[in-house]
């Protein structure tokens, strides 16, 4: 994402906690080179509030209470718009951060990172780049990184021509419904082609299949 140097980068905060938006709001204040334009404290707001000022980076976490914030990121995502989603939330769990990147979220961090690191994080996401927390990293890519790549191409290769369209759709954040309409098949075929691909794999969730495809596709 290009960005003149002279503009502040624009922020949307999400979350459910108001002391947790007027927290981050103070801390981020003291950084002339970002605005805090906008809260949201639920999925809807969230959604609404993104199309409505188109933010450089959204601050979104994951527990809202109308929807998650996977779901909130996937809209968003859907939308097109410009921002960036950058997830802060205190789930250090690999399976939600595997989640969290197969909806498009472009960065995760921890809610009990140092303000300087959340600071340079969310000018990394800003920027265009993608960051993940140190403290989930290490089994994020040990999660994804569980077969070699001449293993990896092998169980690609062997999926059938759908089978990867498939996974390539989930992979982009997709619903089984949306990739459904995409393909021109019926919900339950799309689930049936999703349950095999995953056995095929190896894998259990939908999320892992996306990052597998993501990091192994494009070797």
């Amino acid at each position: 994402m290009s960005h003149p140097e002279s503009k502040p980068f624009r922020l949307l905060l999400v979350d459910d906690h108001e002391v947790v938006r007027i927290g981050l709001k103070t801390l981020l204040g003291r950084y002339p080179e970002f605005e805090v334009v906008g809260e949201a404290s639920t999925a809807a707001s969230a959604v609404a509030e993104s199309e409505r000022l188109r933010p450089d980076v959204i601050l979104l976490d994951i527990r809202l209470p109308d929807a998650s914030g996977f779901e909130a990121c996937r809209q968003i995502q859907q939308k097109q718009l410009p921002s960036r989603v950058l997830i802060l939330t205190s789930f250090a769990d690999e399976n939600i951060v595997l989640d969290a990147i197969a909806v498009g979220a472009d960065g995760y961090l921890l809610k009990e990172i140092g303000a300087e690191a959340l600071v340079q994080g969310i000018k990394t996401v800003a920027m265009g780049q993608s960051i993940l927390d140190p403290a989930v990293t290490r089994r994020v890519l040990g999660r994804v990184k569980s077969f070699g790549q001449s293993e990896a191409t092998d169980k690609l290769a062997a999926l059938s021509s759908q089978e990867r369209r498939v996974i390539a759709l989930v992979a982009e954040g997709k619903t089984n419904k949306e990739i459904a309409t995409d393909l021109g098949l019926s919900d339950k075929t799309v689930k049936n082609y999703l349950s095999n691909l995953l056995e095929k794999l190896n894998l259990s969730r939908r999320s892992q299949a996306a990052a597998f495809f993501v990091h192994h596709s494009r070797r």
